[in-house]
């Protein structure tokens, strides 16, 4: 392959980091689960980096991003590419900065972890517990793959919302330590209501290379399997159990049937066609005060406690069933399936919810997430599992959940704003203005950047995304 003599040239004055070689890999480094949508799978599969360079330090980072600067070469930043919207993924080729080697936990202590955003979720938490036995307070499904400044700079909630609301909440993130791509780069480090500038920006203002975050006690977290034959008992089961404040969760998902018999392979033995499905996480000091809700609740049925079970094989974590992973099960058995996320707040959570059940009965499965939400109320988070048909058809559903005052947060889109709110943040925007003059940085990822006035009428599609080659 061939490269632009600017972008040779950057490669090679960057030669001495280390770097990926082998043409296969260089296109697995250009990927992330962009796959799960199939309007993106059509858009981006053919995208792929130029080189791929694996800082080890802050100082490396510091440097690719000034040599990338002098010779105009975009700059897309990854963790461990486990997200689903394409947020990891170089529209311009140019160089991917892989942040996997730096992986160190710097300083421990109850309540607080300062780490390099390459470790791995489950790493995080190894150390935590050892050191001072506290644990993340939230992490990702994908916690044994991910790191944690992808999730930072790319998730918005997760295992352990139910608990502590979104990682915009206040206090759940402390400080990050980010630089800038400038001739000279900066060193720059966010906390209080700076944080927005930063984070979840996909990379697009500037790179993360220190996070510091909250921690809470580790527990040795009971997961537990609650089934019911009433979709609405289980949405109160999940809520209720969320709002009970002597009980702790960590999660409390809810799979409407046919998800568990048709998705789960080792809980289908256990369960019928149609029966809903509540996945839990307790701590163990309130799993009395869980069985004497559930006692007051005879029409709901534990099926499941990994403490005291006969199950054979092992169901493995709860966690591993909810957010995202419940797509990925379900694609793993019905390739046509995709999903949506989805913001059911309260007090119409439950209302929103049966609405569009009605509406879309044999197209959409619900798979709900509790979640904490300002003010300490207790909705939902949607990731709604979508029989696949058209995208015209996909379009007219996500625009029946807005009409209805459901906030779509659209997995089926790539830019910061189309995936959020569909409006641009300021902050970010004049942060990347200061950051990041030549627009380097992930470039296609901020429409605000780009063309300020777009109206949100149709999907974005960046100009100078490199096209599908016509063999293809």
């Amino acid at each position: 392959m061939t490269l632009p003599a600017n972008v040779a040239a950057a490669k090679e004055a960057l030669s001495h980091l280390e770097m990926e070689h082998k043409e296969a890999s260089i296109v697995k480094a250009s990927r992330d689960f962009f796959w799960y949508s199939p309007v993106l799978k059509a858009r981006m599969d053919h995208l792929v980096a130029d080189f791929v360079v694996k800082p080890h330090s802050e100082a490396e980072v510091i440097e690719v991003l000034r040599v990338c600067y002098e010779h105009d070469v975009p700059v897309t930043t990854r963790g461990a590419g486990t997200g689903n919207y394409g947020q990891a993924m170089p529209m311009r080729g140019g160089c991917v900065m892989a942040l996997r080697r730096m992986n160190k936990v710097t300083f421990c202590e109850p309540g607080r972890v300062v780490v390099q955003p390459g470790c791995l979720l489950k790493h995080v938490d190894a150390y935590c517990i050892d050191a001072c036995g506290h644990e993340l307070r939230m992490f990702s499904s994908t916690w044994a793959t991910a790191t944690v400044g992808g999730f930072i700079a790319g998730g918005s909630g997760g295992v352990g919302s139910v608990t502590w609301g979104s990682l915009r909440e206040l206090g759940n993130i402390i400080r990050l330590r980010v630089v800038t791509m400038e001739a000279e780069p900066r060193v720059l480090e966010f906390s209080g209501e700076d944080l927005a500038r930063v984070s979840h920006a996909y990379g697009t203002n500037g790179i993360i290379t220190e996070l510091e975050l909250p921690l809470a006690p580790a527990y040795d977290w009971v997961d537990c399997f609650v089934s019911s034959k009433d979709f609405d008992r289980a949405m109160a089961c999940a809520a209720e159990l969320a709002e009970e404040n002597g009980i702790l969760l960590k999660i409390a998902s809810v799979y409407e049937a046919p998800t568990a018999k048709a998705y789960f392979p080792r809980v289908q033995a256990h369960v019928e066609d149609d029966d809903h499905l509540v996945g839990l996480m307790v701590a163990p000091h309130s799993v009395d005060g869980l069985l004497t809700w559930l006692n007051r609740n005879p029409d709901l049925k534990l099926i499941y406690r990994s403490d005291d079970h006969n199950w054979d094989p092992l169901p493995g974590h709860v966690f591993e069933y909810g957010w995202n992973h419940t797509t990925l099960r379900a694609i793993r058995v019905d390739p046509s399936i995709t999903y949506l996320q989805v913001r059911y707040g309260y007090p119409d959570h439950f209302r929103l919810v049966n609405q569009m059940r009605a509406a879309f009965p044999d197209e959409l499965i619900q798979h709900l997430e509790a979640i904490r939400m300002e003010g300490g109320k207790v909705g939902f988070a949607g990731l709604t599992l979508v029989k696949f048909t058209t995208e015209e058809r996909l379009d007219e559903i996500v625009k029946a959940h807005e009409d209805a005052g459901a906030l779509v947060f659209n997995p089926h889109r790539y830019t910061l704003e189309e995936g959020g709110r569909q409006h641009s943040d300021p902050r970010q925007l004049l942060f990347k203005k200061e950051a990041d003059p030549k627009g380097l940085l992930n470039p296609g990822k901020m429409i605000a950047w780009d063309d300020p006035d777009w109206d949100y009428s149709s999907m974005y599609s960046y100009p100078e995304m490199t096209p599908v080659p016509e063999n293809a």
